[in-house]
């Protein structure tokens, strides 16, 4: 069988995070791994932003369509993007897409809701915590999605897009994002913070965060590897 799968990068770092994440737990399936094949394609990050500025997603939908039919060209026989920002834009790039598309919001939620959680945190950019990206598919199972403050929510952003982006992090960062998310904890009464942003991962690790974490961009990839060996 062909197990390829297509990655339509938007941010360079959140993808070569989301490689790296598919290839780990790739190494830790019981399944051959010899026919495996990865194709990532990308078009300009400006462009993204550009076109999620002007609140285009029609036109971020065409971005993704155009990776994913040079990925398909290539062999893939899905598709998947890691950016927690274009998710909403994938219903636009399914239509005339020649492969089919992996979203991974119900995957989170569907994470999310197995453990029985009623209310978690979320930490990405301000588009995502402050829009209904993760609220819509978490609300239909009964949990409650809390951003953190506005100003919480500012500095994050400043932080995704002046450093993690670059694929630059700080100890001021980090240490940061670990206060926040004390404050989804012990002010907001969270059970659990969402990592919505595909590099986040440079920012919040497992053992220096107060709540458990479900990172999107691992979620997806572990599911894209269960979908690449039974379709």
């Amino acid at each position: 069988m062909n197990h390829h799968i297509g990655i339509a990068a938007v941010s360079p770092t959140g993808a070569a995070l989301f490689y790296q994440a598919l290839s780990r737990h790739a190494a830790e399936m019981p399944q051959r791994h010899d026919e495996l094949r990865f194709s990532v394609h990308n078009e300009p990050l400006a462009q993204y932003l550009d076109a999620i500025n002007r609140d285009d997603w029609m036109k971020v939908g065409v971005l993704l369509r155009r990776s994913a039919e040079l990925a398909a060209r290539c062999g893939a026989k899905f598709c998947v993007t890691p950016d927690a920002a274009v998710q909403q834009a994938i219903q636009f790039a399914s239509e005339g897409s020649p492969i089919p598309w992996l979203t991974m919001t119900d995957l989170v939620a569907d994470a999310v809701a197995a453990d029985k959680h009623k209310m978690v945190g979320i930490i990405g950019t301000d588009l995502v915590m402050n829009s209904s990206t993760f609220q819509i598919p978490l609300g239909v199972r009964g949990i409650q999605m809390i951003a953190p403050e506005e100003a919480d929510r500012i500095e994050i952003d400043k932080i995704i897009y002046g450093e993690l982006i670059k694929g630059h992090i700080t100890t001021k960062s980090q240490a940061f994002a670990t206060q926040v998310i004390a404050k989804l904890k012990y002010e907001s009464k969270c059970g659990a913070v969402i990592l919505a942003s595909s590099e986040t991962p440079l920012l919040v690790k497992p053992d220096n965060s107060a709540l458990p974490l479900y990172d999107a961009s691992e979620i997806l990839a572990v599911a894209a590897l269960k979908y690449a060996y039974t379709n």
